[in-house]
């Protein structure tokens, strides 16, 4: 297959590199790229373009099988989500229009699920995000799934849970430095996934997916606040991290959504089987490869993060 994967940084990268290992030939995109740390695998070429800036795009070779759209805004607010999702998804809609693939892949978020309760969620329910950016992946969501009924652009759409994997963790990481904190009485609801299953999800959708589809990829146990800092807490020896009221500011900031979101479908329908089924699985993996022990501190034996 031809491939083009727009957006290769945490997750586009390494799928593209596994893609290409595999016998694919395979275009990974994105604005620029840092310095190549080892050769690139036979069969992946890189091309440079700005999806936010259609011009770019109209010098890239065309014509692809696949296409992986996972380009990820490194933060920002409204503007900065409207500008790559919203229209920088339309941009590559168009851009493809002329040769549309026989399948395109996006990655969206469970953000776009906005209940509050503690409930379960799936695929068919309400996208209600109580956030601006919330709202602008649901908008984009939109324009591929409207494309994708019309038979324009084959589209499925994966909803990602809150990802972490080699160098990246962010509740380990805060735990490790003393910066955790339950939030009252850390019942909020965590929805995590392994980047290594996000490949493997996108990989299986690129591979079995019909269009249209949209699939949650979230592991089989999201897990309150409060006991993943119990098992991080046994797991390392370390005692848990002070509770304080939930802050207002936070909330407004990342909605007050607070859910379980299923991942039935990407097992029964899609049949992907997880690397990591649970954050302990994967917490345990970053532990045993990221984290060292060194005692050449005068308070004694202290552990600390490394690259976490």
């Amino acid at each position: 297959m031809k491939i083009l994967v727009v957006g290769c940084g945490y997750i586009g990268w390494p799928l593209a590199v596994n893609l290409a290992r595999a016998g694919h030939e395979v275009h990974g995109m994105r604005r620029s790229f840092p310095p190549a740390i080892e050769a690139d695998p036979p069969g992946l070429v890189r091309l440079q373009a700005d999806i936010t800036r259609p011009a770019t795009l109209e010098r890239l070779p065309a014509g692809y099988d696949w296409v992986v759209l996972c380009a990820a805004s490194g933060g920002g607010g409204a503007e900065a989500y409207r500008s790559l999702y919203v229209d920088g998804t339309r941009n590559v809609m168009e851009w493809l229009a002329a040769v549309p693939p026989r399948k395109l892949v996006y990655t969206s978020s469970t953000s776009v699920y906005g209940q509050d309760d503690g409930s379960v969620v799936d695929e068919a329910s309400p996208t209600q995000p109580p956030t601006e950016t919330g709202q602008l992946l649901v908008q984009a969501e939109r324009q591929l799934l409207a494309a994708a009924r019309a038979s324009e652009v084959p589209a499925v759409v994966l909803r990602l849970a809150g990802i972490y994997g080699p160098g990246r963790g962010y509740w380990l990481r805060r735990f490790l430095t003393g910066e955790a904190f339950v939030e009252g009485r850390g019942q909020r609801f965590l929805n995590m996934i392994h980047r290594d299953d996000v490949i493997g999800a996108v990989t299986a959708a690129l591979e079995g997916a019909g269009a249209g589809e949209i699939f949650n990829v979230v592991d089989n146990e999201p897990v309150s606040q409060v006991e993943l800092f119990k098992w991080l807490a046994r797991r390392l020896d370390r005692p848990m991290p002070p509770s304080v009221e939930e802050d207002a500011a936070l909330v407004r900031k990342r909605g007050s959504s607070n859910k379980r979101v299923s991942n039935r479908k990407l097992a029964t329908q899609l049949g992907y089987q997880l690397k990591y089924p649970s954050f302990r699985e994967g917490y345990e993996a970053k532990i045993t490869t990221e984290f060292m022990d060194f005692t050449d501190n005068t308070e004694g034996k202290k552990r600390h993060p490394r690259n976490l």
